[in-house]
C-alpha cells in the first residue's frame, strides 16, 4: 500500500492547518459574529458525510419558526462572488448542492459566496426579513463565528481512524472537534446497536457541553425525473436498475438501491461531476446492455445537472429516475436534537470553555 508515502506531506499540511487555527485562537485573524443566528453544518473530512441532506433537514425543521436562508460556497460553479440561487439558475453558475436545496425548498433564500462573511452581509442587506442563516460546509471558515456548530462524521469513515490529507481524508485536525456543539454521525447501518454507539462515543471522547446523535439515510421510492414521458410513474420493488452517481462516497446510495431494486450495473463518476454528451452515450450503452425494462436511478445531486432535457434524447429521458433520501435519527432522538438546537438558537449562550475570558 502506497498511501503511507504521503505521511510527510500530511505532516506539513497538518502543521499549516494548526498554525492557521492558532492565528484565530490568538485573535490575529478575527472571526465575526452576527446579530442573527448562524447555524453551521460542516465536517473534518473531504466530502461524503451527507452535508446536503442534513442541511435540507435543518431547513425543513427551522423554516416554520424562522425566515431561513442558506449560504453555500457553491463548489464547482464557474462564477465568483455573491449570487442568489433561483429555481431556474444554471448549475454551472451556482453549484449542484445549492441548486438541489433550492429545488426542494423554492420559498427559501439560497445564496452562494466563497467569502462567507461577505455572503452573510449581502443576504442581510438584500433580504432583511431573514432571521436565521444556515452555513453549508462552513466549519473551516473561521472568519464567521457561528452560534451553533453542527459537525458531521460518516459512521463508515470515523475521523479518529483517519489521517490528514493527502495520506487520509482529513482536511482539518481532529483537535478542532472541540468547537462543535453537536456531533452528528451519519450513514449509520440499520444494524446499529447501543454497543456500537457506546464505542463511537468513547472513541470521540466528547466534552460535557457537546451532544452526540446518530442518524441514518432513509431512501424513498425512486420517482421519474421527467414524469410526463416516464415509462412508469412508479418503480416497482425488484425492478432492474442501473445505479448512477457522481458523489464522493456512493456506497451508501448503491446499498440503498440494492435493498429495494435489482442493481444490474453501476455508473460512478467523480464528486460534483458535470454531465456531458459523452456521458449520455455511456448511459445509453448501459441501458442497451441491461435487461429489458431497466432504468437509471440517480441521486438528487446528480438529477439537478440533468434537468436540461433539450440535450437528452427522449429514449433516455423516459428511463431516468431519482431516489430522494432523508435523514432519520436513531432511537427517535429527533425531538431531543430539535429541543437542544432551539435552545442554542434562541439563547445564543457564550461558552466559557470555548471562549475563556
Amino acid at each position: 500500500m502506497l498511501r503511507p508515502v504521503f505521511a510527510p506531506f500530511a505532516a506539513v499540511y497538518g502543521m499549516i492547518v494548526a498554525i492557521r487555527h492558532k492565528l484565530f485562537d490568538w485573535k490575529i485573524l478575527r472571526s465575526e459574529e452576527f446579530g442573527i443566528p448562524v447555524v453551521c453544518v460542516g465536517n473534518l473530512t473531504v466530502g461524503g458525510t451527507g452535508k446536503t441532506p442534513v442541511t435540507e433537514m435543518l431547513v425543513g425543521y427551522l423554516r416554520h419558526d424562522y425566515r431561513v436562508a442558506v449560504l453555500s460556497r457553491g463548489y464547482g460553479r464557474r462564477t465568483r462572488g455573491f449570487g442568489v440561487v433561483e429555481v431556474n439558475s444554471p448549475v454551472r453558475a451556482v453549484g449542484d448542492e445549492p441548486k438541489q436545496i433550492k429545488l426542494r425548498y423554492p420559498d427559501v433564500t439560497v445564496a452562494v459566496c466563497e467569502k462567507r462573511t461577505e455572503g452573510i452581509h449581502r443576504i442581510r442587506e438584500r433580504f432583511p426579513e431573514v432571521n436565521l442563516i444556515i452555513l453549508d460546509d462552513g466549519f473551516q471558515h473561521r472568519y464567521v463565528e457561528p452560534w451553533v456548530n453542527i459537525l458531521l462524521m460518516d459512521y463508515n469513515n470515523p475521523i479518529y481512524r483517519d489521517k490528514m490529507l493527502p495520506w487520509g481524508r482529513l482536511r482539518d485536525s481532529v483537535s478542532q472537534l472541540y468547537r462543535a456543539h453537536f456531533v452528528v454521525v451519519t450513514k449509520c447501518p440499520a444494524s446499529l446497536n447501543p454497543l456500537d454507539m457506546r464505542i463511537v462515543n468513547k472513541s470521540l471522547n466528547l466534552y460535557p457541553y457537546q451532544s452526540l446523535f446518530f442518524t441514518q439515510m432513509e431512501a424513498e421510492a425512486a420517482r421519474p425525473l421527467f414524469p410526463d414521458v416516464a415509462v412508469s410513474p412508479v418503480l416497482e420493488s425488484g425492478a432492474p436498475v442501473v445505479a448512477m452517481s457522481g458523489i464522493a462516497s456512493p456506497e451508501t446510495f448503491v446499498h440503498s438501491l440494492e435493498e429495494r431494486y435489482h442493481v444490474v450495473s453501476k455508473l460512478s463518476f467523480g464528486d460534483h461531476h458535470t454531465y456531458r454528451i459523452k456521458d449520455l452515450r455511456t448511459m445509453a450503452r448501459a441501458l442497451d446492455a441491461a435487461p429489458e425494462g431497466t432504468v437509471i436511478v440517480m441521486t438528487e445531486k446528480d438529477a439537478v445537472k440533468l434537468t436540461n432535457r433539450r440535450r437528452i434524447p427522449e429514449s433516455i429521458q423516459r428511463r431516468l429516475y431519482v431516489q430522494p433520501i432523508k435523514v432519520q435519527f436513531v432511537q427517535e432522538a429527533e425531538e431531543e436534537f430539535l429541543r437542544k438546537l432551539n435552545c442554542y438558537v434562541k439563547s445564543n449562550p457564550k461558552y466559557s470553555v470555548l471562549h475563556p475570558k
